[in-house]
């Protein structure tokens, strides 16, 4: 079997590829690696357990549940919230580790389980591995650990007050209110449908309009929120509204619209911050931490704005990684995952939405005025399938190819080919000045890759 951990925990189909055999076995592994169970004495651990609003998530949070207190851990069920603030709850109440049940963007079939380490930090992967490798070893019949019993085994213990904590902490950490501003709200049908319009009221916001923000649990994700920003952007035009965000289904990340319906990427949202950060003194190093992917029209306006520019490879992950080896505040990527180390110890959809408000109430300005700050470029990307991956820095003809390109673009545009992770094909990015040549130029490095690396 391959391995269980993707780049965001492990995702699968619930009850099909997910079980609730594999969640329990899992959180009794995770209790043992990230609960320090071989010193179970003299220590109870705790754990917050969170998710989000699909069906699925009932059975496999009962399954979770059931294995951390067989392994003696107490548990905090905190309900329906989103993975920043099972994150946040974590660190607050000093928990050894956290679970939140979702699968983020993807379709309500799926689910997924996420552990946080002390802190509510994501996992290393050698975490994660020893995780696995507890599991694999025990599985979840006749294993050879000492099971606790009587006093010894976990409590399970629902924790209500995590909503307004993690409401007031989003509220308490805004420079400024956010009066006078009118907001339109894509909860996803996701985790944040009740958190992030209670944020915004308490915050001074006029909340004019929300959409999806009724979760059946079957309906997570289904056209709406960030992944599907039409009926957001029809909304803003019709209620002329200042701010338009939509979350995804836990709420990790935000994209937003102007008041004419004109998307805002994640690439925006971090110029607009950064530049809000380095007025205030708080953009640590004077630096951001953005993708490779980002635009570049970002790189350009953080030149500009006299913003220094590190990149990494594509996740949030990465980003993050980046920030904390270094100190630095602000980073993110186009999809919207935008991550306030302040504030934050992952991405936070809500946060970011919130911050966006903030800088639009200080400076009286309208959110299109704002996303100026850049020109995002015409972007073209192509996936390439059923090549060798392995030979994209290899191959000599591709290499010439790609040279070829960036003579032909200069300074106006840049190429980025990457090899997917998981997929047989290669990714193929052009961008340019215009929309036509980053088109052309695109589609003739993707025929050089399909020769080349076919």
């Amino acid at each position: 079997m391959g391995r269980l951990f993707g780049t965001d925990g492990v995702r699968g189909v619930a009850n099909e590829g997910l079980t609730a055999e594999l969640a329990l076995g899992l959180s009794v592994a995770a209790a043992h690696v990230l609960g320090d169970a071989g010193a179970f004495e003299g220590h109870r651990p705790v754990a917050v357990v969170g998710r989000d609003p699909r069906a699925s998530g009932e059975f496999l949070e009962a399954a979770v549940i059931a294995g951390l207190a067989s392994a003696g851990v107490d548990v905090l069920r905190v309900g329906v919230l989103p993975t920043p603030a099972v994150a946040y709850l974590t660190g607050a109440l000093g928990a050894d580790f956290g679970v939140m049940l979702s699968a983020s963007h993807n379709a309500m079939p799926d689910n997924g389980i996420k552990f946080l380490a002390r802190g509510g930090h994501k996992l290393d992967d050698a975490i994660e591995d020893a995780i696995e490798a507890h599991h694999a070893r025990y599985g979840v019949g006749d294993e050879n650990w000492s099971r606790p019993t009587g006093d010894a085994v976990g409590r399970v213990r629902q924790y209500t007050e995590g909503f307004d904590r993690y409401v007031a902490h989003l509220v308490g950490v805004l420079p400024n209110r956010l009066d006078g501003i009118k907001v339109v709200i894509d909860g996803a049908h996701g985790a944040a449908a009740r958190v992030a319009p209670e944020a915004f009221a308490r915050a001074g916001a006029e909340v004019v309009h929300t959409l999806g923000t009724e979760p059946t649990g079957l309906n997570i994700n289904d056209g709406v929120g960030s992944t599907h920003l039409d009926k957001l952007r029809a909304a803003m035009q019709e209620h002329r509204a200042d701010l338009g965000i939509a979350l995804d289904g836990d709420a990790d990340r935000c994209l937003a619209a102007d008041a004419d319906g004109n998307e805002v990427d994640g690439d925006q949202i971090i110029a607009i911050l950064a530049v809000a950060m380095k007025e205030a003194g708080t953009l640590r190093r004077n630096t951001a931490v953005a993708t490779v992917m980002s635009n570049l029209g970002f790189k350009q306006a953080m030149q500009r704005e006299g913003i220094d520019l590190v990149e990494t490879a594509v996740g949030d992950r990465y980003v993050l990684e980046a920030m904390k080896a270094e100190g630095y505040a602000l980073g993110g990527e186009q999809s919207g995952h935008v991550i306030l180390l302040d504030h934050a110890t992952t991405g936070d959809g809500t946060l970011t939405g919130l911050m966006l408000g903030a800088r639009l109430a200080a400076t009286k300005h309208p959110l299109a005025d704002l996303a100026a700050v850049m020109t995002r470029l015409p972007q073209v990307l192509i996936n390439v399938k059923g090549v060798d991956r392995t030979r994209v820095t290899t191959s000599v003809e591709l290499s010439q190819a790609v040279k070829e390109a960036e003579t032909e673009l200069g300074d106006t545009g840049r190429v980025l080919l990457r090899p997917s992770g998981t997929e047989p094909l290669v990714r193929v990015m052009v961008e340019a000045a215009d929309a036509a040549q980053a088109k052309a130029v695109a589609e003739k490095l993707a025929e050089a890759v399909r020769t080349h690396l076919g």
